[in-house]
């Protein structure tokens, strides 16, 4: 083995691969080596699977990648109550894995993808639990189409270079990843996310990597979104102050924060007012707005409440309209989500937009229905990118259209999409005189035909219809 034969070079080779490939992997620890292990039934398994973690946080990577395995426990009862117990388990349980894994492609775009689909696998099985990591890909299709294209003509196309896409509530990192593969793997500078959850923080580290995305290329800050604790972003220097090209999240729906004076006089939501207690929606949309480029492209995914309730909320979204931020409402089907059946929207913003308008897609009865959760299909999306790409000046009926401000206003800045775009089908009109003509003419059909009848009667010297 190289490792063996040269050992006074091992460190400089390790140097020479991290700024090469950007990480590391002892041959001890790699795939094949663990493998034969468990086929093996090796008593090292288990501490070579926990020197590999180990090693692969703190030194594979020239980036720390602490706690990246540490929801992983080894030595859990669940395996076994000795060394010896849980050791076996890990072997059947590896060898299984390593003669499925056998039938496959072993490239990073398939190893990424198997990971993705278990992670969607895993989420379409844990019910409400799933909103905390994951959002169905053909929604972050919508998402990633809007915020790549053109942002002040989408007409033109999709944008050819992004320096910084943030997610600032990422979960597994499903929707940035979308992004990216829209982009291509040049196409972004670098991504951005952030995740209040330990386990799910580590789950969207490791969709990263899998998806070859190198360390330098990404950053996930494991922290807070709503009270601000990742020191990249509270940055005071305006020459040093992070912005992004594109923003997207779905961030938990109605979520019950704790909003106080320190935060009313946060820059993020100064000039707009704090988000109520019982629903923490639009200070979610405001911290993303707040780091969007002027030139940028924002997509969330929010509860319809933000539409139209009152109190607090009317106050942020009047100021917003008022602003010229709101660019376009996307309402979709309901029970599209792993968590939760009601159906949501989509807020497009722009801190720069051309139109004095506002562009409302009613896409709420396009989709296909399923047993337990609905879906798009491919024209279903394709419908809504290109409506909001071509922003059409004349009205699709039952579907889309551009509102003037002025009606906006007059509705007292209430967005509720059926307000402005009806699915419902028009009634047809009824000819009044038409109608009693026809009816007088039966009415004498009816005359003729009682008279007849009662002829035949009258023979038969049976007694006449009344």
């Amino acid at each position: 083995m190289w490792y063996d034969e040269n050992p006074d070079d091992v460190v400089a080779f390790e140097k020479q691969m991290r700024l090469k490939a950007h990480y590391v992997i002892r041959p001890e620890h790699l795939w094949a080596s663990i493998a034969h292990m468990a086929r093996t039934q090796h008593g090292e398994l288990l501490n070579t699977l926990q020197a590999g973690f180990r090693y692969i946080e703190n030194e594979s990577f020239q980036s720390t990648f602490s706690g990246l395995f540490s929801e992983i426990n080894l030595g859990s009862d669940k395996l076994g109550k000795t060394y010896a117990d849980r050791n076996a388990k890990l072997c059947t349980i590896i060898t299984k894995i390593a003669e499925g894994l056998a039938e496959f492609s072993t490239d990073c775009d398939s190893l990424g993808d198997a990971y993705e689909y278990l992670i969607g696998q895993f989420a379409a099985g844990s019910g409400k639990k799933a909103g905390e990591f994951y959002t169905p890909q053909r929604i972050s299709d919508i998402l990633s189409a809007i915020v790549t294209l053109d942002s002040q003509e989408p007409k033109t196309g999709k944008r050819k270079h992004l320096a910084s896409v943030m997610d600032f509530a990422c979960g597994s990192g499903s929707l940035l990843l979308n992004v990216r593969k829209r982009m291509g793997p040049h196409g972004i500078g670098k991504i951005y996310g952030q995740e209040k959850n330990i386990t799910t923080y580590n789950l969207a580290r490791m969709n990263m990597l899998l998806h070859g995305v190198k360390d330098s290329e990404f950053e996930i800050f494991h922290g807070d979104t709503l009270t601000n604790d990742w020191d990249m972003l509270r940055e005071t220097n305006p020459a040093k102050k992070q912005y992004f090209d594109a923003v997207v999240a779905n961030p938990p729906f109605s979520y019950r924060w704790e909003p106080n004076e320190a935060l009313g006089e946060d820059t993020r939501f100064k000039n707009y007012g704090l988000a109520p207690k019982s629903a923490a929606d639009f200070a979610f949309l405001l911290h993303g707005f707040h780091y969007l480029k002027d030139e940028g492209a924002m997509a969330i995914i929010l509860p319809h409440g933000v539409l139209f309730r009152g109190g607090a909320e009317a106050k942020i979204r009047t100021k917003l309209l008022q602003d010229g931020h709101i660019d376009t409402i996307i309402g979709l089907p309901a029970n599209l989500f792993y968590s939760t059946g009601i159906p949501v929207c989509i807020l497009v913003l722009k801190k720069c937009k051309k139109p004095d308008d506002v562009l409302f897609i009613n896409a709420s009865e396009h989709f296909d229905k399923g047993k337990r959760q609905n879906s798009l299909s491919d024209e279903n999306i394709a419908k809504i990118i290109e409506t909001y790409k071509q922003r059409p000046e004349k009205p699709i009926e039952r579907y889309a259209r551009r509102v003037e401000m002025a009606e906006i206003e007059a509705n007292d800045y209430n967005l509720n999409i059926s307000r402005y775009v009806s699915t419902a089908m028009a009634e047809v009109e009824i000819d009044l005189a038409a109608t009693h003509e026809e009816l007088v003419g039966i009415e004498l059909k009816i005359r003729e035909a009682k008279e007849k009848h009662n002829g035949y009667l009258k023979q038969l010297r049976l007694a006449p219809l009344p």
